[in-house]
């Protein structure tokens, strides 16, 4: 009887503590997903306090907006979160065709809004595809770096790796789009850093990236050349003399830095933020609404965000340390430089630091579609993490 009962207790099911799905649950990084819940929160909050004069009547249409994009996105970081970061290794040409074909579905059928076609209408919703090949781009070229070990030294895989990324990076500056651009560039550099290139290549790198941007400001221009729209130069070069065309293209930052020096320590609140409400900020919920939080929230409320972001990107690096194989590592080491960039020159252009190239403030900045992809990234790192050593 005693060996009966034995061996039926050891029939039945474990608890659900112990089960798989259970363990994986407790490898999530969980410090992560607070500090992204927490800025996501912020960012709701925020966006609540600066648009709430933009439309009269509708004082919550763009918080609104804002948190459909928020729960679509939590849909993609579960999703991403139980996918098997190795997938996306083992189909990395059906990853980047995919994205490729979709950057061209934009230039082909894509809808114009100001003078920049970047975004797909599919009825009920406008996506922005730049802003997914981010990921789906870093993903990529992890997997091509990581299925060459050793060769990373090479100068041929090098070239190849900067061949791929310079496919989507041409697709999205003909949109025109040159901040994604740009983030698709460190994207590339983020790679063949965490992937093991050698110092001299990404030194060449360096300087070919130097020289291309010289050549696109002023050489191509001074030979008769160019590649830039007018409008487009004078946002790049206005933030090293704001106060040339103050009514011009040095507008948006003298503005923005206004905000900013206005908020004080602990800001105006909503109702007395006069750069914000009276619209002499503009796009304060989108390009400068770091500003629009300095300004109502003053110093207090802008380090809160700016501290959130340090623990994510922290989480992040111990990911990267902790990642089960090379493509781990390199993928998640890139989705936390990509996010720093992001960081970086959106908080720079809003005092004067960086140019301005409309690049939005991760999980703060209104836009679908950066919510989305920014959050699905964030499931890839949990992946990574859940899987770790």
């Amino acid at each position: 009887m005693a060996d009966y009962v034995t061996r039926g207790s050891l029939a039945r099911p474990r608890p659900f503590e112990d089960s798989r799905v259970a363990a994986y649950v407790r490898r999530l990084d969980w410090l992560l997903l607070g500090a992204v819940a927490a800025l996501v929160a912020y960012g709701l909050w925020v966006i609540a306090g600066v648009t709430g004069d933009d439309i009269i009547g509708k004082e919550s249409y763009f918080v609104v907006r804002q948190g459909f994009s928020v729960a679509l996105g939590c849909i993609a970081l579960v999703a991403a979160t139980a996918l098997d970061p190795g997938m996306y290794r083992r189909h990395k040409r059906i990853v980047f065709g995919g994205m490729i074909f979709i950057l061209l579905v934009v230039i082909v059928l894509g809808t114009e809004v100001r003078g920049s076609q970047r975004w797909l209408d599919i009825g009920f919703y406008r996506f922005q595809p730049s802003e997914f090949s981010k990921l789906l781009l870093v993903l990529s070229l992890a997997a091509f770096v990581a299925d060459r070990g050793k060769r990373i030294g090479e100068t041929r895989t090098v070239a190849a790796a900067v061949g791929l990324a310079a496919i989507p990076t041409a697709l999205v500056f003909l949109q025109p789009d040159i901040g994604t651009a740009l983030v698709y560039a460190a994207g590339l550099a983020a790679v063949l850093f965490f992937a093991g290139a050698r110092w001299w290549h990404l030194a060449v790198l360096a300087a070919i990236g130097v020289f291309v941007v010289m050549f696109v400001l002023w050489l191509g221009p001074a030979a008769g050349l160019q590649i830039l729209k007018p409008y487009q130069t004078a946002r790049l070069t206005a933030f090293a003399n704001p106060e040339n065309d103050p009514g011009g293209a040095g507008y948006n930052v003298d503005q923005s830095i206004t905000a900013v020096g206005a908020g004080g320590l602990r800001g105006r609140g909503v109702e007395h933020a006069t750069q914000t409400n009276l619209d002499y900020l503009p796009e304060h919920a989108t390009d400068f609404v770091f500003a629009s939080l300095a300004e109502q929230r003053g110093f207090v409320g802008a380090s809160i965000v700016l501290l959130l972001y340090l623990l994510v990107i922290w989480r992040a690096i111990k990911i990267v340390a902790a990642a089960r194989d090379a493509f781990m590592a390199t993928a998640a080491g890139a989705i936390a430089f990509v996010l720093l960039f992001q960081i970086f020159v959106n908080v720079g252009m809003t005092i004067g630091l960086a140019p301005v190239t409309g690049i939005p403030l991760p999980f703060v900045s209104f836009g679908g579609s950066a919510m989305v992809a920014n959050l699905a990234a964030i499931g890839v790192l949990q992946a990574i993490a859940a899987r770790r050593r």
